[in-house]
């Protein structure tokens, strides 16, 4: 199946405790369906002390289901992502303004 959310996408949360807020993708996990999106859905993690890092408590953003997730277009609105061909390539599509991410 092709990625509708990519790399680098900016997204918006539309479920979950930080619905409606806004970043970017820093990687996307498709065979567990899940991103990670920088500055959302960040918890709290504690690390051992080791002998190149100081212990802690540490905040790590964990992965978040892509289907609470959804693309921004150019309008900053949340819209889905279409496929259309453009001569022989495959692009993908804002649904809401037709524009080719």
């Amino acid at each position: 199946m092709a990625a509708k959310l990519k790399k680098g996408d900016k997204v918006v949360v539309l479920a979950g405790k930080d619905k409606g807020k806004q970043g970017e993708i820093t990687s996307v996990m498709p065979s567990k369906g899940k991103a990670i999106v920088e500055g959302i859905n960040i918890a709290i993690r504690h690390a051992r002390a080791t002998q190149g890092d100081q212990g802690g408590r540490k905040p790590m953003p964990m992965p978040i289901d892509l289907s609470n997730l959804a693309l921004l277009d150019a309008n900053g609105k949340a819209t889905r992502v279409g496929f259309r061909m453009e001569g022989d390539q495959k692009v993908r599509f804002a649904k809401t303004t037709g524009d080719v991410i």
